[in-house]
């Protein structure tokens, strides 16, 4: 086994010690690459101050947000986090925050919580980075919340030789890939040459939701697992069991 890594630069580590310690070869290839918005300034008052709920998408939502506030944050809001690492973001900003069960780190996990169940005429802020999915501010209007979005950071493609690239993998004999978004996994299949995706779908794709698994499926990706969620953790255990 050998296992390709596609997150974005700086964002590999802890997969890689992970990895190490159960003495598993590994390649890191960033797919992926997150930018500071070119533009965040708001007409005061900030939209932090017009809500009472605030949710983070993951960790670059905490840590662009952080970077644009430049203040204590406000101690009565409810805040939210999709998965472990973003809630540890957020504790590292002294910010404690509720997130779903372990096995379901993912927006329906979110959806899941009793908490965002009765959000009748709350006014809800989602930190995350431009051009996210939809479906989790639709639920909550649809449980007639209101709600508006911070957008702090973008994500773009990593500029690649695509034929070099696959070649290399291919080389290197990787059979493994993690993928920890729908955009990643995107990002993959528009890279990989149409002459070499025979051997993209002899590959391990492990995947964090079911909703990616299912984009996987769909453009003709045979060997998936979902792991539940995109920490470290979650993938190890996929990967080994």
């Amino acid at each position: 086994m050998k296992v390709l890594l596609t997150r974005p630069k700086g964002k590999n580590q802890s997969m890689a010690v992970a990895l190490e310690h159960h003495h598993i070869p590994y390649m890191i290839t960033p797919l992926l690459k997150v930018l500071p918005v070119s533009q965040a300034e708001y007409h005061t008052p900030h939209p932090l101050t017009q809500v009472d709920t605030v949710i983070f998408v993951s960790p670059n939502a905490v840590k662009y947000a952080d970077a644009l506030y430049q203040q204590a944050w406000p101690t009565h809001l409810d805040y939210f986090a999709v998965g472990k690492a973003t809630r540890n973001a957020l504790l590292n900003l002294g910010i404690q925050s509720i997130t779903p069960q372990s096995s379901q780190q993912t927006t329906e996990g979110l959806l899941a919580l009793p908490e965002l169940d009765a959000v009748k005429n709350k006014k809800i802020l989602i930190v995350r980075g431009i051009g996210g999915r939809a479906s989790l501010a639709q639920v909550l209007e649809q449980r007639q919340a209101s709600v508006s979005y911070w957008e702090v950071y973008q994500r773009l493609p990593v500029d690649l030789n695509a034929k070099q690239i696959t070649n290399q993998w291919k080389i290197a004999k990787i059979d493994t890939i993690i993928v920890t978004s729908g955009e990643i996994l995107s990002n993959l299949i528009k890279l990989v040459p149409k002459e070499l995706f025979s051997w993209l779908q002899t590959c391990h794709i492990i995947v964090p939701s079911a909703r990616v698994e299912q984009l996987a499926f769909q453009h003709g990706l045979e060997h998936v697992t979902n792991a539940k969620a995109a920490n470290s953790a979650a993938m190890i255990s996929a990967l080994i069991n």
